[in-house]
């Protein structure tokens, strides 16, 4: 990333993707040149959002998808996502996927050298549990890159992981994990990015109608969506979803940030000019994936 080293952000637009360009598809490739995403989300009450995010990762062009959910919802999901491998993990007594368990250990230890990315945390229930997940897919695959959201996030402030994750927290989640108020972080958001991305080690995506994302050594891009369509129940889920399936196409996860956030504003923009403002869905952003990512990709060329 070449972002202002001074902490002023630079304008995010399709013609700065120029410079971090998608790898390249091979002619006559397979779904294993695509990569393989694993996505570890979803609980019995918010089983949803498990397949919003992965269904966006396929969107945004990973090859393989294997889904690790709650044990009560995996048939269901394996069914809505016909494209996913499923692996059921053992849930507490509300639902929510429960810290792992031997058996879970053993699943999810199988994927070793087979997975390019792993996403943890859209409708995941129980923040202990989730960052002890999160914690343990860092152990299990120490150089694969990760994308938190959601209750995985808070896994950060322990700075315990090995690598330089991606976290999609809003404004109320950056204000529950840094401990300033919601006004502050509203107010700067880009010195909020900054310092947070600085302190945790990671690239952080600080979501709102002004998008931030600041990397740890102070690079720092901002996009205006100017989309209030976008702020609807699953938007941040696809948003997470797109971010895994191009870091499972082997795009570094800074470059991942931001096409994923331009893929995913674009996505909006698109159904706000053809449906209006208000209205659409978080399930409607996937489906435009393709055609943006095909648009920005001739853009950037």
């Amino acid at each position: 990333m070449k972002g202002n080293p001074l902490g002023q952000p630079l304008i995010l637009t399709p013609q700065s993707l120029k410079e971090y360009p998608l790898p390249d598809i091979a002619a006559g490739g397979d779904k294993e040149d695509r990569g393989h995403i694993l996505v570890v989300a979803g609980c019995r009450e918010i089983p949803g959002a498990a397949m919003l995010a992965a269904t966006a990762a396929l969107r945004a062009g990973a090859g393989k998808l294997t889904i690790a959910t709650a044990a009560s919802v995996a048939a269901a999901i394996a069914i809505a996502v016909p494209e996913s491998r499923t692996i059921a993990l053992a849930e507490s007594k509300d639902g929510a996927i429960a810290a792992l368990s031997n058996d879970g250990v053993e699943a999810l230890s199988s994927l070793r050298g087979k997975v390019d990315a792993i996403l943890v945390g859209p409708g995941m229930q129980n923040e202990a549990a989730c960052c002890a997940i999160a914690r343990c897919m860092s152990a299990l695959f120490p150089d694969v890159p990760l994308i938190l959201d959601a209750y995985a996030m808070s896994c950060v402030r322990e700075r315990s992981l090995g690598g330089v994750p991606i976290v999609t927290p809003h404004a109320g989640e950056m204000a529950h994990l840094t401990g300033m108020t919601k006004e502050t972080v509203l107010t700067d958001p880009v010195t909020a990015a900054l310092m947070a991305a600085s302190r945790w080690n990671a690239i952080v995506i600080l979501k709102g109608a002004k998008t931030v994302i600041a990397t740890p050594n102070g690079e720092c891009w901002l996009h205006a969506a100017e989309n209030s369509g976008l702020a609807t129940s699953g938007s941040g889920d696809v948003l997470a979803g797109i971010l895994g399936g191009l870091a499972a196409r082997q795009l570094p996860l800074p470059s991942a940030a931001l096409w994923g956030v331009l893929l995913h504003a674009q996505a909006g923009a698109r159904l706000s000019f053809r449906r209006g403002s208000l209205g659409y869905l978080a399930r409607d952003i996937s489906a435009e994936i393709p055609d943006v990512l095909c648009s920005l990709d001739n853009e950037s060329s």
